[in-house]
């Protein structure tokens, strides 16, 4: 027998009963959250003004690479295209002044769950990017992004048919998003929260050297496959198709951007106890399935905002890839299993192998 008084000890769950997500211009949402009137935005905008009630999340946000055009002379062999692709590389490393970018010239990031097994790999590609020889006269290069302008020397930018390489931004979100199947209670396929899959997403299109391709896909096929020994045949795996991804140097990793997520810390109209994703900030199962309202401790309206409307398919066979519907599946969907926050793992939603102590 128990004796309660008049409210329960444990709440059922923290989850709010309604849910909002609304189509918000960056400038619009930063006053909704200084006003209390929005708890978090999903995605990045621009900072809010400084305030004791708006926190920040960070996570990772894109691949910063350098692509050489396939019809400049720079890019007529492996060897020249290695050389100037490197010396480019090399040169942003010494103008890495934007705000939020980190010269990383390998593309598995400490952002990723699986960097460990890589990490000696990114310190070499760094050591032999920076004692390389400096970059030749007279590049033609365009920045896609306009934000990426100052990691490229001025007299270096240019637009027009005749170009000798592009620097990128590849999202990193839009990776994940792209290579996730949502439906019948999953997500996956297993691998796509690696760093290893992510270089291959990102790189695999670059000319490779004779035979390197086939045998990177070979790889490939293996590792989907669940086609090795243990986890140590399985790491050597991955390293080798980051390898042969780098052959060729048609495209080669810069760096990586850190993208920044604002919430409303406020007591009582905010949010608190909130899990994100290194991969995903907010647009993640486990943001919606740990924040809890200040207000309304197990109930009330979470109002949440994105950047851009909703222009993917309604369902999850079509699509689901776009900010909004990712989301709104998340919040509707009961999946076994959700990525976990911090890691290239997995973790089960609901129940757990846990042993009883004193074992019966």
């Amino acid at each position: 027998m128990a004796n309660g008084g008049h409210e329960s000890p444990v709440y059922p769950s923290y989850y709010p009963h309604e849910i909002e997500i609304r189509t918000i211009a960056p400038g619009k949402a930063a006053e909704l959250l200084r006003a209390g009137d929005l708890h978090a935005h999903v995605g990045p905008i621009p900072a809010p003004d400084p305030s004791k009630s708006i926190g920040a999340v960070e996570s990772l946000g894109s691949l910063v690479v350098v692509r050489l055009d396939p019809d400049s002379p720079l890019a007529a062999n492996d060897a020249t295209a290695c050389a100037a692709a490197e010396s480019i590389v090399r040169d942003i490393a010494t103008r890495a002044d934007l705000d939020g970018f980190t010269f990383h010239p390998y593309p598995v990031t400490p952002w990723h769950g699986d960097y460990l097994n890589h990490v000696d790999r990114a310190d070499a590609a760094r050591r032999r990017i920076l004692n390389g020889p400096a970059a030749p006269a007279g590049i033609r290069l365009r920045a896609g992004d306009p934000a990426l302008r100052s990691l490229v020397r001025p007299e270096w930018l240019a637009d027009g048919p005749r170009l000798d390489a592009s620097l990128e931004a590849i999202d990193v979100a839009l990776l994940v998003a792209d290579a996730t199947v949502a439906m019948n209670g999953w997500l996956g396929p297993r691998w796509v929260r690696s760093g290893w899959f992510h270089a291959y997403r990102a790189l695999a299109g670059s000319a490779q050297e004779p035979g390197a391709g086939q045998m990177m896909q070979e790889r490939v096929a293996r590792l989907q496959a669940a086609d090795y020994r243990d986890g140590a045949e399985r790491i050597n795996l991955e390293r080798d198709v980051v390898h042969a991804l780098e052959l060729g140097c048609r495209t080669m990793v810069a760096g990586y951007t850190v993208k920044r997520e604002f919430f409303n810390t406020e007591f009582s109209a905010g949010i608190e106890n909130l899990s994100f994703d290194a991969l995903e900030g907010f647009n993640s199962p486990m943001f919606l399935r740990t924040v809890k309202l200040k207000d309304f401790p197990w109930n009330g309206s979470l109002r949440l905002g994105v950047v851009a409307r909703p222009d993917a398919a309604w369902n999850p066979v079509g699509g689901l890839a776009d900010p909004f519907g990712r989301l709104a599946w998340y919040a509707m969907s009961d999946p076994a299993a959700l990525p976990s926050p911090y890691e290239a793992a997995w973790t089960l939603n609901r129940i757990a192998e846990i042993e009883i102590s004193p074992r019966q």
